[in-house]
């Protein structure tokens, strides 16, 4: 149980990675703060089974004896939440130990056409929510004078472009940097911050995808291993991130993605 006696909370997880992340944390033993925007009844099943890894918990009869799991509503696109966000964590936790800022989004059109509503919605969950998210998290931390682990889901798109989706790169390209500078502004403080990369992931997100055998076949080419990547080939690195054999690893970015980012050509 390398997490038991940690709280984390994972942005995002309603379903698809967020939720498996914070599956696999609870079985690691700790404490998990789920969270979701529009998602609520993902979110009560993210919890059932969250609590169900932390120890004696029946959700079918109704019956947990834990408190492995707590669910909050907030949307990680509006500043006040994010802040309500942490705030509301450390309130029924009495701490925090690691953020996990899964929670993203992307909007799909060519760049000429990118509207500034579209453009702020992907900013402010995918950057602005996780600058601010960090900072409360942070302020936590240091108040508290103690040490935390901050991982970042990116994706493969940090370094690989991805025509039609310009805002999501700008996104991801900056999430890099903000990780590369907070780990060096946050070493003194024993707080550590990392990126996962995941590339194509077999989540809900991905359904048309799943069921277009051309373009899926086409995908499949651009990746040495094969297949698309599983939830849990994201959330066992989150995983390790988190526990005390990482302490040593800041700002870096670790791709899952089988091969694809140094293999990928556009079709």
């Amino acid at each position: 149980m390398k997490l038991a006696g940690k709280v984390a909370l994972v942005t995002g997880s309603s379903q698809g990675i967020g939720q498996a992340i914070a599956i696999r944390l609870a079985e690691a033993g700790a404490q998990v703060v789920i969270n979701y925007r529009s998602h609520p009844e993902g979110a009560d099943e993210t919890l059932a089974k969250v609590r169900a890894a932390g120890g004696d918990c029946h959700p079918a009869e109704g019956y947990c004896d834990n408190d492995r799991g707590y669910s909050i509503g907030a949307d990680l696109g509006m500043v006040d939440d994010v802040r309500r966000l942490i705030a509301e964590s450390v309130a029924h936790y009495g701490r925090l130990d690691v953020l996990v800022n899964n929670a993203g989004i992307e909007k799909n059109a060519p760049f000429w056409e990118v509207t500034e509503k579209d453009f702020d919605a992907v900013i402010n969950v995918n950057l602005k929510g996780v600058f601010f998210a960090t900072q409360a998290m942070v302020q936590h931390l240091i108040e508290t004078q103690r040490p935390g682990k901050i991982i970042n889901i990116s994706s493969v798109h940090e370094e690989l472009p991805f025509p039609n989706f310009a805002a999501y790169c700008a996104s991801k390209g900056g999430l890099k940097m903000l990780t590369r500078d907070l780990s060096v502004e946050l070493a003194p403080y024993g707080i550590t911050i990392n990126n996962v990369a995941p590339g194509a992931i077999e989540t809900p997100i991905n359904t048309k995808l799943l069921n277009d055998a051309e373009k899926l076949g086409a995908l499949l080419k651009n990746i040495p291993l094969g297949r698309l990547g599983q939830p849990k080939d994201v959330s066992g690195l989150v995983e390790f991130l988190a526990s005390g054999d990482a302490d040593y690893i800041t700002g870096s970015t670790f791709f899952v993605d089988g091969g694809l980012t140094w293999n990928y050509q556009e079709q």
